[in-house]
């Protein structure tokens, strides 16, 4: 199989399952007890966060390993005091859009910020922010479907200033462009594990020492009291041996995937009736978001998927709901257009030979 659907998720890269393995069959201990297997698992535990911290610039006190980036996205919005005021852009994931909604029932009111024609917040909605000043702000580092990225550091930059708390859900920019949390200038932040190589159900929470943490899974005292519930040791293991080798082949890897982005949309340009969502915008270097004037996205993916290649139509989270993207629609794109839309997003292993493939197969089906 052709796989193109890397931002849904990645493959276990090989070094990270070595890593994992004395975790899944010898070192099978719980890291809260005190016999050597317990403490085998908690030094590990340690170890992957000293590693996830080096990737992001952080102490390893602050972070918390959660389940995944969904739970980390809503561990952020649970920062809220009661009844307080909390803005998202319209094209966050559903991880942030689902929960913020389900705080707008609770009585916290909310805001939806507008991107432009690209997917970029803009200075007037930042300016709006400004005089609105709710207590936190929650805007993606880069988007899932696009690949759009935003100035995250200018935003805080202002938004800061004015006592306002930043989250960003930086879950598909870590491990493809540089991310570091201190010079984003936010206080949240959340990255997934198997958007990097790694392993399925690890994420985490990154936070500022001057932000209370509020916990919304009660119990035990793991995760510094702020996140209950007996590690998941391999899996936390694995995400810090991505997180090792994302930040030693950050360069590299970007290198690579641009290369192959640049001739996929060089082939993509030939082909009649086809648009590049947000082309003119800077995006992720693996990421391209295209639609075919006249054929209907999801169709389009049953028939690649026919041709033994997998590509998406938007947010793996939200597929199947026959809706047009939110993401696209925000952006002012027709619904007609929208619903047109795959999404194609590369990953480490893929080839310039399966690129040209991808095109020919693409130019067959949309004649």
């Amino acid at each position: 199989m052709i796989y193109f659907d890397h931002n849904a998720t990645t493959p276990l890269e090989g070094r990270v399952l070595e890593a994992m393995l004395p975790f899944l069959k010898s070192f099978y201990g719980n890291a809260s007890s005190l016999y050597r297997h317990g403490r085998v698992a908690s030094s590990a535990i340690a170890t992957a966060r000293e590693q996830l911290a080096a990737l992001v610039g952080v102490h390893s006190g602050q972070i918390v390993f959660t389940s995944g980036g969904t739970e980390a996205n809503n561990l952020a919005l649970a920062t809220l005091s009661p009844q307080a005021r909390l803005a998202v852009s319209a094209i966050e994931h559903p991880s942030i859009i689902e929960p913020a909604l389900h705080l707008k029932n609770l009585g916290h009111r909310l805001t939806l910020l507008d991107v432009d024609t690209n997917g970029l917040i803009t200075q007037d909605t930042i300016d709006e922010l400004i005089a609105l000043k709710p207590e936190l702000v929650s805007i993606m580092l880069a988007n899932n479907e696009t690949g759009v990225i935003q100035a995250i550091a200018d935003i805080a930059e202002q938004l800061s200033a004015h006592g306002i708390r930043i989250h960003t859900d930086a879950v598909q920019a870590l491990g493809k462009i540089p991310v570091a949390f201190n010079r984003l200038g936010v206080q949240l932040m959340s990255l997934s594990s198997h958007k990097i190589y790694g392993p399925k159900g690890c994420g985490a929470l990154v936070f500022d020492k001057t932000v209370e943490i509020n916990p919304i899974i009660l119990g035990g005292g793991q995760e510094q009291g702020l996140r209950a519930g007996t590690e998941n040791v391999a899996a936390i293991v694995g995400f810090g041996k991505a997180a090792e080798l994302a930040n030693s082949e950050i360069a590299e890897r970007h290198a690579q995937l641009l290369r192959l982005r640049v001739l996929l949309e060089q082939g993509l340009s030939g082909i009649s009736g086809l648009t590049i969502f947000a082309q003119q915008a800077e995006r992720l270097p693996n990421t391209v978001q295209l639609g075919i004037a006249g054929i209907d996205g999801e169709m389009l993916l049953m028939r690649l998927d026919q041709k033994n290649i997998a590509v998406s139509s938007g947010s793996a989270c939200a597929s199947g709901l026959r809706e047009p993207s939110p993401v696209l629609v925000a952006m002012g794109i027709d619904a007609i257009q929208a619903k047109s839309a795959i999404r194609v997003s590369l990953g480490l292993a893929n080839t310039e030979v399966e690129i040209i493939e991808f095109i020919k197969q693409l130019k067959s089906l949309a004649g």
